[in-house]
């Protein structure tokens, strides 16, 4: 991980600019747009505080929200996920993927989509995840963290099930046993679903098959300052966020 933010390489703006509609002359020039975006991500700056070196931020905020709307963003992490497998040998999509939820603090001055995680004694949201054994974020819901994860985490599979055509196996944890799984059974065809756990004899730290991936990848967010604690004021930004520190991973390895 860079101890920095950099601005996009060539390479990487090379690779970017096919997703994005550049055939027309803009006011603005799109990678600056983008990398405005990948500052704020890893900066944490506020909107209004954007460096005056990039454009202003309402025209930069304007992109942000229509790439999320319109799948511009899902597409370029897709892309960019399916590049780093190949890279590692790999099929194109996974046919392993790992859910898992993380609780995180929301701001003072969050009000909507907030409540309190009572096992985790956490006032804020939780955000869950959708991996491959490398840890290469393919899907993300944010709701509040007063709502239990197996009724929240169906989202994530839905949204996958022709997305995906390899999917053949999710691994989860105890807590998503019952309404997660009985979904799935009911509405998803050939889908299999594996509880993974720690035994409960074990004490202390113990990985889990293939869990720690997910785990991994929440790690992965803290470099970014944005992900430090729950910023946005709705859970869409959220989910583009985090789409976005994938796609900054990832570009960092070209």
């Amino acid at each position: 991980m860079q101890a920095s933010f950099e601005l996009l390489s060539d390479s990487q703006w090379g690779f970017i600019k096919e997703y994005l509609p550049i055939q027309r002359q803009r006011k603005y020039c799109l990678r600056d747009i983008v990398n405005a975006i990948l500052s704020i991500l890893r900066t944490g700056t506020q909107w209004r505080n954007l460096d005056s070196k990039y454009p202003p931020w309402e025209s930069v905020y304007y992109y942000f929200r229509i790439w999320r709307k319109d799948g511009t963003l899902e597409r370029l992490n897709s892309s960019l996920n399916q590049r780093e497998r190949k890279k590692q040998g790999k099929e194109a999509t996974p046919s392993l993927v790992c859910i898992d939820s993380q609780s995180i603090k929301a701001a003072p001055f969050i009000s909507q989509e907030k409540g309190m995680d009572g096992n985790k004694r956490i006032n804020g949201r939780k955000r869950h995840i959708l991996v491959d054994t490398l840890g290469l974020v393919w899907a993300v819901v944010v709701h509040s963290a007063d709502r239990h994860d197996g009724t929240m985490a169906h989202l994530l599979v839905e949204h996958l099930t022709g997305y995906l055509p390899r999917m053949k196996k999710i691994l989860v944890a105890q807590a998503y046993k019952k309404v997660f799984l009985k979904r799935v059974e009911d509405h998803i065809i050939g889908l299999d679903v594996e509880l993974s756990s720690k035994p409960p004899s074990s004490k202390g730290f113990v990985p889990v098959k293939w869990r720690w991936v997910n785990e991994r990848s929440f790690a992965w967010l803290n470099f970014f300052r944005r992900h430090s604690k729950e910023y946005e004021k709705t859970t869409n930004s959220s989910e583009a966020w985090i789409l976005w520190a994938n796609c900054q991973i990832l570009l960092n390895r070209f």
